[in-house]
Protein backbone atom coordinates (compact mmCIF):
# COMPACT_ATOMS: atom_id res chain seq x y z
CA UNK A 1 0.00 0.00 0.00
CA UNK A 2 1.16 3.42 -0.84
CA UNK A 3 2.08 5.52 2.17
CA UNK A 4 0.02 8.77 2.80
CA UNK A 5 1.76 11.68 2.12
CA UNK A 6 1.42 13.56 5.44
CA UNK A 7 3.55 15.61 7.48
CA UNK A 8 4.37 12.64 9.83
CA UNK A 9 5.99 10.64 6.94
CA UNK A 10 7.34 13.54 4.77
CA UNK A 11 9.22 14.34 8.09
CA UNK A 12 10.44 11.01 8.57
CA UNK A 13 11.74 11.92 4.70
CA UNK A 14 12.98 15.28 5.21
CA UNK A 15 14.81 14.18 8.51
CA UNK A 16 16.52 11.23 6.78
CA UNK A 17 17.58 13.05 4.02
CA UNK A 18 19.07 15.28 6.23
CA UNK A 19 20.91 13.03 8.25
CA UNK A 20 21.99 11.41 4.92
CA UNK A 21 24.17 14.57 3.99
CA UNK A 22 21.18 15.68 1.19
CA UNK A 23 21.58 19.57 1.68
CA UNK A 24 17.85 20.16 0.20
CA UNK A 25 14.36 18.50 -1.22
CA UNK A 26 12.63 19.45 -4.26
CA UNK A 27 8.79 18.95 -3.69
CA UNK A 28 6.51 19.24 -7.04
CA UNK A 29 3.74 21.48 -8.35
CA UNK A 30 0.74 20.33 -9.45
CA UNK A 31 -2.96 18.90 -9.44
CA UNK A 32 -1.84 15.57 -8.43
CA UNK A 33 -0.16 16.69 -5.08
CA UNK A 34 -0.27 18.93 -2.20
CA UNK A 35 0.50 23.14 -2.60
CA UNK A 36 4.19 22.84 -1.92
CA UNK A 37 4.77 26.33 -0.20
CA UNK A 38 1.92 24.67 2.18
CA UNK A 39 4.02 21.39 2.37
CA UNK A 40 7.29 22.85 2.76
CA UNK A 41 6.06 25.24 5.43
CA UNK A 42 4.84 22.30 7.58
CA UNK A 43 8.01 20.14 6.71
CA UNK A 44 10.31 22.46 7.32
CA UNK A 45 9.65 22.86 11.06
CA UNK A 46 10.57 19.66 11.35
CA UNK A 47 14.08 20.24 10.40
CA UNK A 48 17.05 22.11 11.18
CA UNK A 49 19.41 22.64 8.38
CA UNK A 50 17.55 21.20 5.55
CA UNK A 51 16.34 23.42 2.29
CA UNK A 52 13.15 23.19 0.11
CA UNK A 53 13.00 23.83 -3.30
CA UNK A 54 9.82 25.25 -3.36
CA UNK A 55 8.15 24.53 -6.69
CA UNK A 56 5.11 26.78 -8.20
CA UNK A 57 4.02 28.06 -11.44
CA UNK A 58 3.70 31.81 -12.48
CA UNK A 59 -0.04 31.49 -13.52
CA UNK A 60 -0.52 30.47 -9.72
CA UNK A 61 0.26 34.02 -8.08
CA UNK A 62 1.03 37.75 -8.75
CA UNK A 63 4.84 38.09 -8.72
CA UNK A 64 5.01 40.44 -6.27
CA UNK A 65 3.06 37.70 -3.59
CA UNK A 66 5.42 35.06 -4.80
CA UNK A 67 8.69 37.84 -3.51
CA UNK A 68 7.09 38.60 -0.05
CA UNK A 69 5.82 34.59 0.51
CA UNK A 70 9.18 33.77 -0.74
CA UNK A 71 10.81 36.40 1.19
CA UNK A 72 8.70 35.41 4.41
CA UNK A 73 9.56 31.39 3.83
CA UNK A 74 13.60 32.88 3.66
CA UNK A 75 13.18 34.90 6.98
CA UNK A 76 10.75 31.99 9.43
CA UNK A 77 13.16 29.67 8.26
CA UNK A 78 16.35 31.33 8.41
CA UNK A 79 17.60 31.06 4.91
CA UNK A 80 16.13 27.74 3.82
CA UNK A 81 14.38 28.45 0.78
CA UNK A 82 15.14 27.62 -2.72
CA UNK A 83 12.74 28.16 -5.17
CA UNK A 84 11.84 26.32 -8.46
CA UNK A 85 9.74 27.89 -10.90
CA UNK A 86 7.86 25.90 -13.52
CA UNK A 87 6.57 27.07 -16.62
CA UNK A 88 3.95 24.49 -17.62
CA UNK A 89 3.98 21.92 -20.01
CA UNK A 90 -0.09 20.20 -20.02
CA UNK A 91 -2.26 22.49 -21.69
CA UNK A 92 -4.89 20.42 -20.22
CA UNK A 93 -3.56 20.79 -16.41
CA UNK A 94 -2.57 24.77 -17.25
CA UNK A 95 -6.76 25.27 -18.44
CA UNK A 96 -8.13 23.59 -15.49
CA UNK A 97 -5.96 26.48 -13.47
CA UNK A 98 -7.57 29.03 -15.67
CA UNK A 99 -4.00 29.19 -17.64
CA UNK A 100 -5.07 29.59 -21.24
CA UNK A 101 -1.74 30.91 -22.64
CA UNK A 102 0.11 29.17 -25.14
CA UNK A 103 3.62 27.73 -24.87
CA UNK A 104 5.59 30.82 -26.12
CA UNK A 105 3.73 33.39 -24.03
CA UNK A 106 3.84 30.96 -21.13
CA UNK A 107 7.72 31.33 -21.68
CA UNK A 108 7.10 35.52 -22.14
CA UNK A 109 5.35 35.71 -18.86
CA UNK A 110 7.73 33.75 -16.83
CA UNK A 111 10.37 35.33 -18.35
CA UNK A 112 8.55 38.73 -16.83
CA UNK A 113 7.75 37.23 -13.32
CA UNK A 114 10.85 36.20 -12.87
CA UNK A 115 11.97 40.08 -13.84
CA UNK A 116 9.68 41.46 -10.97
CA UNK A 117 10.25 38.88 -8.25
CA UNK A 118 14.27 39.33 -8.48
CA UNK A 119 13.67 43.42 -8.61
CA UNK A 120 11.68 42.74 -5.69
CA UNK A 121 14.01 41.33 -3.13
CA UNK A 122 16.81 44.03 -4.25
CA UNK A 123 15.35 45.91 -1.70
CA UNK A 124 13.98 48.91 -4.52
CA UNK A 125 11.19 50.49 -4.65
CA UNK A 126 10.00 50.43 -8.01
CA UNK A 127 7.32 50.82 -11.09
CA UNK A 128 6.40 47.81 -13.45
CA UNK A 129 4.91 48.15 -16.41
CA UNK A 130 5.28 44.89 -18.96
CA UNK A 131 3.44 42.70 -20.66
CA UNK A 132 1.40 40.60 -18.30
CA UNK A 133 1.94 42.90 -14.77
CA UNK A 134 1.41 46.02 -14.03
CA UNK A 135 3.00 47.31 -10.60
CA UNK A 136 3.45 51.14 -8.91
CA UNK A 137 5.88 51.14 -6.26
CA UNK A 138 6.44 47.48 -5.77
CA UNK A 139 8.98 46.23 -3.67
CA UNK A 140 9.36 44.75 -0.21
CA UNK A 141 8.36 46.52 2.98
CA UNK A 142 10.73 44.14 4.95
CA UNK A 143 13.47 43.10 2.84
CA UNK A 144 16.23 40.59 3.06
CA UNK A 145 19.39 42.01 3.58
CA UNK A 146 20.54 39.84 6.57
CA UNK A 147 19.28 36.86 5.44
CA UNK A 148 19.68 36.38 2.11
CA UNK A 149 17.38 36.07 -1.55
CA UNK A 150 17.14 32.34 -2.08
CA UNK A 151 18.49 30.47 -5.48
CA UNK A 152 16.12 30.34 -8.58
CA UNK A 153 16.12 26.54 -10.03
CA UNK A 154 14.65 26.72 -13.45
CA UNK A 155 14.11 23.14 -15.88
CA UNK A 156 13.45 23.03 -19.88
CA UNK A 157 14.45 22.25 -22.72
CA UNK A 158 12.85 24.18 -25.36
CA UNK A 159 14.94 27.25 -27.06
CA UNK A 160 13.01 29.82 -24.86
CA UNK A 161 12.62 27.47 -21.72
CA UNK A 162 16.65 27.99 -22.26
CA UNK A 163 16.48 31.82 -22.95
CA UNK A 164 14.66 32.15 -19.43
CA UNK A 165 17.55 30.28 -17.72
CA UNK A 166 20.48 31.85 -19.05
CA UNK A 167 18.97 35.48 -17.82
CA UNK A 168 17.19 34.08 -14.82
CA UNK A 169 17.82 30.88 -13.39
CA UNK A 170 20.85 30.55 -10.45
CA UNK A 171 20.61 26.60 -11.60
CA UNK A 172 19.43 25.49 -14.45
CA UNK A 173 18.02 22.00 -13.96
CA UNK A 174 17.81 18.68 -16.79
CA UNK A 175 16.71 15.04 -16.09
CA UNK A 176 19.00 12.21 -16.71
CA UNK A 177 19.60 11.50 -20.13
CA UNK A 178 23.07 9.56 -21.25
CA UNK A 179 26.51 11.14 -20.07
CA UNK A 180 27.09 12.79 -23.30
CA UNK A 181 24.12 14.45 -24.58
CA UNK A 182 23.96 15.95 -20.84
CA UNK A 183 26.81 17.38 -21.17
CA UNK A 184 26.09 19.00 -24.45
CA UNK A 185 23.20 20.04 -23.07
CA UNK A 186 25.12 22.01 -20.56
CA UNK A 187 27.47 23.34 -23.05
CA UNK A 188 24.81 24.99 -24.78
CA UNK A 189 22.76 26.75 -21.62
CA UNK A 190 26.14 28.11 -20.34
CA UNK A 191 26.80 29.73 -23.53
CA UNK A 192 23.42 31.26 -23.55
CA UNK A 193 24.35 32.38 -20.07
CA UNK A 194 27.60 33.49 -20.96
CA UNK A 195 26.32 35.76 -24.10
CA UNK A 196 23.28 37.26 -21.27
CA UNK A 197 26.49 38.54 -19.12
CA UNK A 198 25.85 35.80 -16.44
CA UNK A 199 27.31 32.30 -15.12
CA UNK A 200 25.25 29.60 -14.05
CA UNK A 201 25.32 26.08 -12.53
CA UNK A 202 23.66 22.67 -13.74
CA UNK A 203 21.74 20.20 -11.87
CA UNK A 204 20.57 16.69 -12.55
CA UNK A 205 17.54 15.28 -10.99
CA UNK A 206 17.14 11.66 -11.76
CA UNK A 207 16.23 8.60 -9.91
CA UNK A 208 18.63 6.14 -8.24
CA UNK A 209 18.28 2.55 -7.29
CA UNK A 210 21.71 1.64 -5.56
CA UNK A 211 22.06 -1.80 -3.89
CA UNK A 212 25.47 -3.77 -2.43
CA UNK A 213 25.42 -5.75 -6.24
CA UNK A 214 24.62 -4.88 -9.45
CA UNK A 215 22.29 -7.76 -9.81
CA UNK A 216 20.78 -6.99 -6.34
CA UNK A 217 19.75 -3.47 -7.93
CA UNK A 218 18.24 -4.92 -11.04
CA UNK A 219 16.24 -7.26 -8.95
CA UNK A 220 14.72 -3.95 -8.16
CA UNK A 221 14.39 -2.38 -11.22
CA UNK A 222 12.44 -5.69 -12.30
CA UNK A 223 10.04 -5.55 -9.10
CA UNK A 224 9.38 -2.35 -9.98
CA UNK A 225 8.39 -2.58 -13.87
CA UNK A 226 6.92 -6.03 -12.62
CA UNK A 227 4.63 -3.97 -10.59
CA UNK A 228 3.38 -1.60 -13.25
CA UNK A 229 0.04 -1.74 -14.57
CA UNK A 230 -0.10 -2.30 -18.51
CA UNK A 231 -3.14 0.03 -18.65
CA UNK A 232 -0.86 2.35 -16.62
CA UNK A 233 1.36 2.59 -19.69
CA UNK A 234 -1.07 2.97 -21.59
CA UNK A 235 -2.82 6.57 -20.24
CA UNK A 236 0.75 7.70 -19.52
CA UNK A 237 1.26 7.34 -23.15
CA UNK A 238 -1.80 9.17 -24.15
CA UNK A 239 -1.27 12.15 -21.40
CA UNK A 240 2.54 12.54 -22.64
CA UNK A 241 1.26 12.59 -26.08
CA UNK A 242 -0.69 15.83 -25.32
CA UNK A 243 1.95 17.65 -23.46
CA UNK A 244 4.21 20.39 -25.31
CA UNK A 245 7.46 20.06 -22.60
CA UNK A 246 10.53 19.38 -25.09
CA UNK A 247 11.73 18.01 -21.85
CA UNK A 248 8.77 15.73 -21.32
CA UNK A 249 9.16 15.12 -25.10
CA UNK A 250 12.59 13.96 -24.65
CA UNK A 251 12.00 11.40 -21.61
CA UNK A 252 8.86 9.79 -23.28
CA UNK A 253 11.01 8.89 -26.10
CA UNK A 254 13.62 7.42 -24.34
CA UNK A 255 10.97 5.23 -22.43
CA UNK A 256 7.96 4.46 -24.62
CA UNK A 257 10.07 3.31 -27.53
CA UNK A 258 8.29 -0.01 -27.22
CA UNK A 259 5.10 -1.41 -27.94
CA UNK A 260 3.77 -1.45 -24.48
CA UNK A 261 3.03 -4.76 -23.96
CA UNK A 262 5.73 -7.57 -22.57
CA UNK A 263 8.05 -4.79 -21.60
CA UNK A 264 10.91 -6.28 -20.72
CA UNK A 265 14.05 -4.73 -18.11
CA UNK A 266 16.36 -4.92 -20.44
CA UNK A 267 14.98 -3.19 -23.33
CA UNK A 268 14.49 0.08 -20.97
CA UNK A 269 18.41 0.11 -20.66
CA UNK A 270 19.84 3.24 -22.86
CA UNK A 271 23.04 3.47 -21.40
CA UNK A 272 26.09 2.43 -18.98
CA UNK A 273 22.95 1.67 -15.93
CA UNK A 274 20.92 3.76 -17.13
CA UNK A 275 17.31 2.64 -16.99
CA UNK A 276 14.10 4.34 -18.74
CA UNK A 277 11.48 2.09 -16.70
CA UNK A 278 10.55 5.05 -14.20
CA UNK A 279 9.35 6.93 -17.40
CA UNK A 280 6.73 4.45 -18.06
CA UNK A 281 4.05 5.72 -15.86
CA UNK A 282 5.85 9.07 -14.06
CA UNK A 283 6.04 12.25 -15.98
CA UNK A 284 9.04 14.52 -15.55
CA UNK A 285 12.53 12.38 -14.49
CA UNK A 286 11.86 9.08 -15.87
CA UNK A 287 15.10 7.87 -15.85
CA UNK A 288 17.33 6.35 -13.08
CA UNK A 289 21.13 4.82 -12.47
CA UNK A 290 20.72 1.34 -11.67
CA UNK A 291 24.02 -0.43 -10.27
CA UNK A 292 25.72 -1.40 -7.43
CA UNK A 293 26.61 1.87 -4.69
CA UNK A 294 30.05 1.58 -6.54
CA UNK A 295 28.63 2.28 -9.86
CA UNK A 296 26.11 4.84 -8.94
CA UNK A 297 29.06 6.55 -7.34
CA UNK A 298 31.18 6.41 -10.76
CA UNK A 299 27.97 7.68 -12.85
CA UNK A 300 27.14 10.31 -10.84
CA UNK A 301 30.80 11.37 -11.12
CA UNK A 302 30.61 10.87 -14.79
CA UNK A 303 27.52 13.38 -14.88
CA UNK A 304 29.64 16.10 -12.35
CA UNK A 305 32.79 15.95 -15.39
CA UNK A 306 30.67 16.64 -18.10
CA UNK A 307 29.84 19.91 -16.20
CA UNK A 308 26.94 18.88 -13.46
CA UNK A 309 27.14 20.92 -10.45
CA UNK A 310 24.14 19.72 -8.32
CA UNK A 311 22.06 16.27 -8.16
CA UNK A 312 18.86 15.81 -7.23
CA UNK A 313 18.26 12.48 -6.36
CA UNK A 314 15.35 10.26 -5.35
CA UNK A 315 14.19 6.53 -5.03
CA UNK A 316 11.41 4.32 -3.66
CA UNK A 317 10.31 4.53 -1.19
CA UNK A 318 11.97 7.62 -0.26
CA UNK A 319 12.96 7.27 3.66
CA UNK A 320 14.93 4.18 2.62
CA UNK A 321 16.55 5.22 -0.26
CA UNK A 322 17.24 8.35 1.46
CA UNK A 323 19.34 7.20 3.86
CA UNK A 324 20.83 3.95 2.11
CA UNK A 325 21.86 6.29 -0.64
CA UNK A 326 23.69 8.50 2.51
CA UNK A 327 25.44 5.32 4.08
CA UNK A 328 26.84 3.80 0.64
CA UNK A 329 26.93 5.89 -1.86
CA UNK A 330 27.42 8.90 -0.29
CA UNK A 331 30.93 8.18 1.32
CA UNK A 332 32.49 7.21 -1.97
CA UNK A 333 31.26 10.69 -3.61
CA UNK A 334 32.56 12.24 -0.68
CA UNK A 335 36.01 10.10 -1.05
CA UNK A 336 35.92 11.21 -4.60
CA UNK A 337 36.03 14.73 -3.27
CA UNK A 338 38.39 14.66 -1.32
CA UNK A 339 40.92 13.32 -4.06
CA UNK A 340 40.13 16.21 -6.16
CA UNK A 341 40.85 18.74 -3.18
CA UNK A 342 44.09 17.19 -2.64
Amino acid sequence: MPRPADVGYLAEVARAAERAGFEAVLTPTGSGCEDAWVTCASVAQHTEKLKFIVAFRPDAVAPAWAAHQAASFQRLTDGRLLINVVTGGDPVEQKSFGDHLDKETRYRRTSEFLDVVKRSWSGELFDHEGEFFHLDQAGLRIGLEEIGIPRVYFGGASPPALEVAAHHADTWLTWGEPVGTVGERVEVVRERAESAGRSISCGLRIHVISRDTEDEAWLEAERILESIDPEQVKAAREKFSRMESTAQARMTELSHNTNGDGIDRDSLVIAPNLWAGVGLVREGAGTAIVGSHEQVAMRLLEYRDVGIDEFILSGYPHLEEALNFGENVRPLLDAAASEVAA
